[in-house]
């Protein structure tokens, strides 16, 4: 079992930053692939990045690819999405997933998530 708490979202400007935060329970943190997704009002729940166990590979949505990045801490159980020159289609409300097993883009494959944090970026 992992339990799964985002922080750091907010109100930013356009062109502007923000790194979210998502800390894990449990001591088994290091084994599981980590994921961030996003939803946006009235839309459905998309993949943002995933990072394996070692952080050693990231796999990006394509319209994040360059300007976010995702990492991770296994010493302190806590995986990362720096978000630079956001853009007000990455208004959203962020979340943190982890999966056992390998490398995966569909929501439905991840078996713990967290509550999100809303992203919001103005214009």
């Amino acid at each position: 079992q992992v339990q799964l708490v985002e922080s750091g979202g907010g109100l930013v400007q356009a062109g502007g930053s923000l790194r979210l935060s998502c800390a894990a329970s449990g001591r088994t943190f290091s084994s599981y692939v980590m994921g961030w997704f996003r939803q946006a009002p009235g839309k459905e729940r998309e993949f943002v990045a995933s990072i394996n166990w070692s952080g050693g590979r990231t796999y990006y949505e394509d319209s994040v690819k360059g300007r976010f990045t995702i990492s991770r801490d296994n010493a302190k159980n806590t995986v990362y999405l720096q978000m630079n020159s956001l853009k007000p289609e990455d208004t959203a409300v962020y979340y943190c997933a982890a999966r056992g097993g390998s490398y995966a883009v569909s929501d439905r494959e991840y078996e713990f998530w967290g509550q999100g944090t809303q992203v919001t970026v103005s214009s």
